[in-house]
């Protein structure tokens, strides 16, 4: 026992060079805030966009990278409220991730109002609060407190606070802004169907949507796409109201999703999943439509197979990973899916 004991120390002493492999590199998790990052951030309360809420940062941003990965030059931009379990994932993956504080607040005053004239209201908002510029008359966003100028700042502050993460690797050759070519914009909800009507405007290597987009009464998901349909996948629970109005089915095919499989249930067909871009589950969240809407997303909601694992390893993998070259078979689009949707009108006031 004693030999065996001390073997890895005569182990160690004749390999130093072993101890260097082993001990190199590490997950590396930051967290800074936006207001001190750039100083031309500012606040904007008519949209519930602030710095501070309830005596707390409300604009606290995460980043992570593991450097004992080997890094696919990637980088994930999220767009909903920090998720610790799926930058875990991403990381695991060798892709780097951050979230950064965006103007999203505008949604609890327009999203449920009129699509209007044009049927791309929400649509003209999201982009002025990822982009920063004037798509829409409804609100007024500056360049630094867009998503877009937000993530740029964030990855100029990790290049230089976190020099062993290589953050520099994706900010363009000018050195003006990001290299979109390198990123994966993803999110939850309402932050998926920004992630998607940004990626409509801007080309990105990948969007990952959870249990979204949404923008039911709107037409932007048909409109021409900077980023191509292929790179695009969604993800979410059949029980979700999004299921129940046709809102995901009909953002799926505007999409033109359909073009590279079917909808495809993750607990009946195993990996690569007939290679489409529509996945769903199934899997038993106690009739929750709310559970069922956020479990998709690696965390407390999530379906665990018996031993406590979850259900969804491998998709959140294929999500993320799946080369966007390996395309499933066309499919025509469903016909019990309603893609005119249309807002119910208020009743008059007498």
């Amino acid at each position: 026992m004693k030999t065996l004991h001390s073997l890895p120390l005569l182990l160690l002493a004749l390999f130093p060079s072993l101890t260097l492999a082993q001990e190199k590199g590490q997950r590396f998790e930051l967290t800074a805030r936006a207001s001190e990052i750039d100083s031309r951030a500012t606040s904007h309360p008519e949209i519930d966009f602030v710095f501070e809420s309830k005596g707390k940062p409300a604009d606290l941003q995460h980043a992570s990278v593991d450097t004992r990965v080997k890094a696919k030059g990637k980088l994930v931009i999220w767009l909903m409220g920090h998720s610790a379990g799926l930058f875990e994932r991403v990381n695991r993956y060798g892709l780097h991730a951050i979230r950064v504080h965006y103007a999203n607040g505008w949604f609890g005053k327009f999203g449920n109002s009129s699509p209007g004239a044009d049927g791309q209201q929400n649509g003209h908002i999201r982009l002025e609060a990822a982009t920063g510029e004037d798509f829409s008359p409804l609100v007024e966003i500056p360049k630094p407190d867009g998503m877009m100028e937000r993530s740029f700042q964030f990855v100029k502050w990790l290049s230089k606070n976190n020099p062993e993460g290589k953050w520099e690797q994706f900010i363009a050759a000018d050195g003006k802004g990001l290299d979109w070519s390198k990123v994966i914009i993803s999110g939850s909800s309402h932050g998926s169907t920004t992630a998607a009507r940004f990626a409509k405007h801007q080309a990105v290597d990948r969007v990952v949507m959870f249990c979204g987009p949404r923008d039911q009464y709107e037409q932007w998901q048909a409109l021409p796409s900077a980023t191509s349909a292929n790179r695009f996948f969604g993800f979410s629970h059949v029980l979700d109201s999004g299921w129940s109005g046709d809102h995901y089915c009909r953002s799926w095919e505007l999409l033109g999703l359909h073009a590279f499989g079917p909808i495809v249930n993750v607990d009946q067909v195993k990996p690569p999943y007939q290679n489409t871009r529509r996945l769903t589950t199934d899997a038993d969240v106690k009739g929750d439509d709310k559970r069922a809407h956020s479990c998709v997303v690696p965390g407390g909601a999530s379906p665990k197979a018996a031993d406590g694992s979850y259900l969804h390893e491998a998709v959140w993998k294929y999500l993320f990973t799946q080369p966007v070259d390996q395309i499933g078979s066309a499919v025509p689009q469903d016909p019990d899916c309603d893609k005119n949707l249309m807002p119910i009108a208020p009743k008059s006031e007498k």
